[in-house]
């Protein structure tokens, strides 16, 4: 480590926080920044570029014992919600595309399962899903109902020892690779209940959405069910309502301020780095009054965001964490990632478009994070709804 990696290491935990880490954070957050440093970003900039999916790097993470989002049960990783966490920001520090993959693997198709499947769909999926041997996709979005997925239309009828599935959905990550994919549907009661789907199934067809400008190393798709039969098993028993989904997606809002952050910290870095190397006039950026100004409000912003997510860890830990806390650490997490990552491109200038130098994509990325699960407009109704006690959805 050279002494500007030194400098730039020290100032990113300005508050020592990684002290009242304990050894199992420690562990994960080490853990994941070697494989992020040492086998992530020399790579990444190309499949970003390409579009390309890596499958070598998600495999290794599941090598790791990197995928879990704490989830308490035989062959998964366990960790607890501050390495958790961790791993999440230091997933998302390398691109936002790894972070969005173990997401979908993790807080959203396994813990699907795991709270709401039966013993033997949790005996059959997680440990695999864990290791990254079988990938899975979370089916919820539709093409017409994003934010208000309350009225999905995808429909399960029950034919005899089978559901029939019609529907569509988008925006469901690994759904063009997914061997185990949770399906949100309709049933004849008019309640949404979750729905194993596997590999191969006839009538499920997944199409790769293309010309994305953001998170573009992970597939999103397209996906049309047509007559798609599943065993009266593969519903899972315990999701019941739409109120179901959302304790999923209560966890993942969780994980994604963790993600700004690690972004946040990405562009920070970078632009401290590029101010204290990079010379005009005759003196280094950092020599500039107005620069350390910037580097300092990038800073503050870094630190808030913190303490935003240590105190995640701590609720979460304790079984305190509801979904309206989350909703505003997400809220002001990724709208500071990306005020953060803008100003770092400005100050590499030019040298800031270039993938090489990692800002851009972040820049580019952070953008995916702070639409999905739950644009900043539908968090801060939440939010308000929770101080308020006045619904203003519509």
């Amino acid at each position: 480590m050279t002494v500007t990696d030194v400098s730039v290491a020290r100032s990113t935990d300005f508050l020592r926080l990684a002290s009242e880490f304990g050894d199992q954070e420690r562990h994960y957050l080490e853990r994941t920044r070697a494989f992020v440093d040492d086998e992530v970003l020399p790579v990444i900039g190309d499949f970003w570029e390409r579009a390309d999916f890596p499958f070598e790097l998600v495999r290794r993470m599941g090598e790791l014992g990197l995928v879990g989002d704490g989830i308490d049960y035989p062959g998964v990783p366990p960790m607890s919600h501050a390495s958790s966490g961790l791993v999440a920001m230091e997933l998302s520090r390398g691109d936002g595309s790894l972070a969005t993959f173990a997401g979908v693997q993790a807080g959203l198709t396994m813990r699907s399962i795991h709270t709401f499947g039966s013993e033997e769909h949790k005996q059959r999926w997680l440990g695999p899903l864990a290791r990254v041997e079988v990938f899975g996709a979370f089916a919820l979005t539709e093409p017409d109902h994003g934010s208000d997925s309350l009225l999905l239309e995808t429909a399960a009828v029950q034919d005899g020892d089978e559901y029939v599935l019609n529907g569509s959905k988008r925006w469901i990550g690994n759904g063009s690779i997914a061997d185990i994919t949770v399906v949100w549907a309709r049933g004849e009661d008019g309640e949404v209940g979750g729905y194993l789907v596997e590999k191969g199934t006839p009538g499920y067809e997944a199409t790769v959405i293309t010309g994305k400008g953001s998170v573009r190393a992970v597939w999103q798709a397209d996906i049309e069910l047509k007559d798609v039969r599943v065993p009266l098993a593969n519903k899972l028993p315990g999701a019941k309502n739409f109120k179901d989904t959302g304790r999923v997606l209560a966890g993942t809002r969780s994980q994604c301020a963790f993600s700004a952050l690690g972004h946040a910290v990405a562009a920070y870095d970078a632009a401290l780095t590029y101010a204290m190397e990079r010379k005009q006039f005759g003196k280094r950026l950092v020599e500039f009054q107005l620069v350390q100004a910037r580097l300092v409000g990038m800073l503050r912003e870094v630190v808030g965001m913190q303490l935003y997510c240590m105190r995640l860890a701590q609720l979460g830990e304790r079984g305190e964490l509801d979904d309206t806390i989350a909703s505003l650490a997400k809220l002001n997490n990724t709208s500071k990632a990306r005020q953060i990552c803008l100003d770092a491109r400005d100050m590499l200038g030019g040298n800031g478009i270039l993938l090489e130098n990692h800002v851009m994509r972040h820049l580019a990325d952070v953008e995916a994070i702070h639409t999905y699960e739950g644009t900043e407009t539908i968090q801060t109704l939440l939010v308000g709804r929770e101080i308020t006690g006045v619904g203003a959805f519509v």
